[in-house]
């Protein structure tokens, strides 16, 4: 069950920014996973200053959410409808961050280490970090919900990326809606990555390490993401998890992998759309 808990908490802090750029703006953000390393690299730049890591952690979170309202004004804006050039913009923005860490921080960046404390279950011992990830995840999860289905903000956003035009002329000032979206997506990137920073080692390609999970439960999840990425991430970890217990985590990786596949093919529409046509 611990192990089910920490793979969640994984696939489901990585997706959570893309589930709304991606799964509910239709922006295919390359650079999703710079996003998640600014939130590291701000985290433990501000612990070495002497930060506590809460506030640091909420310093990297508020990092990458402003970093990303900036990003749509000035990049992403132009490309709504334009898919693919959208891909291209953003990996090439993906390309330049990397580079451009490398260059300024170096290869490697000195860690923080995870903090302390353990809990022992039989024969097994377990960090309490990690069940604050998995907390984290929840949170996460959570703050999607009431933000886009509780507040006056959620219900302009949905309006504005269902028929942008129409909630316009109602309106709703559509640039502000899209690019405080982004930023809330950014910033849900930059908690994954704050809250990870503890754990990993910062490179500056490390935001790959998440960005395959990340897009494959926004894929499974399907069109409405507050539907479905939270079934999507339960059940990707249940494969996930069974097959590490099985054989490890290589073969892990490629079962959960080909389980998307399948996925696909059997739910085109993803796990919203199924659970859509369950409940008509």
């Amino acid at each position: 069950m611990y192990q089910f808990a920490d793979v969640f908490a994984f696939l489901i802090l990585s997706a959570a920014g893309l589930a709304i750029v991606f799964g509910m703006m239709g922006v295919i953000n390359m650079a999703h996973g710079e996003f998640i390393m600014c939130g590291a690299y701000v985290t433990v730049g501000l612990v070495h200053g002497g930060v506590p890591l809460p506030l640091a952690q909420l310093g990297g979170v508020l990092a990458a959410a402003v970093i990303g309202v900036v990003v749509e004004v000035l990049i992403v804006r132009k490309f709504y409808s334009r898919p693919l050039d959208s891909l291209l913009a953003t990996w090439g923005l993906s390309l330049v961050v990397t580079q451009g860490m490398l260059i300024v921080v170096g290869s490697s960046v000195a860690g923080i280490g995870t903090p302390p404390g353990s809990f022992t279950v039989g024969e097994y011992s377990f960090s309490v970090y990690r069940l604050v990830l998995f907390g984290g995840a929840l949170a996460a999860l959570a703050l999607i919900y009431v933000i886009f289905m509780r507040t006056r903000f959620g219900v302009h956003a949905r309006a504005t990326m269902q028929n942008p035009r129409m909630a316009q002329s109602l309106g709703v000032r559509v640039g502000r809606i899209y690019g405080l979206s982004f930023g809330i997506g950014a910033g849900l990137a930059g908690l994954c990555g704050a809250l990870y920073a503890p754990t990993m080692t910062l490179i500056p390609t490390m935001g790959a390490t998440f960005i395959v999970e990340s897009f494959v439960t926004v894929v499974v999840g399907g069109a409405n993401v507050l539907l479905g990425t939270a079934p999507a991430g339960l059940l990707l970890a249940g494969v996930r998890t069974a097959l590490n217990a099985w054989a490890g985590q290589i073969v892990g990786q490629i079962g959960m992998l080909l389980a998307v596949i399948i996925i696909i093919r059997l739910l085109p529409e993803g796990v919203s759309g199924f659970l859509a046509r369950r409940s008509r």
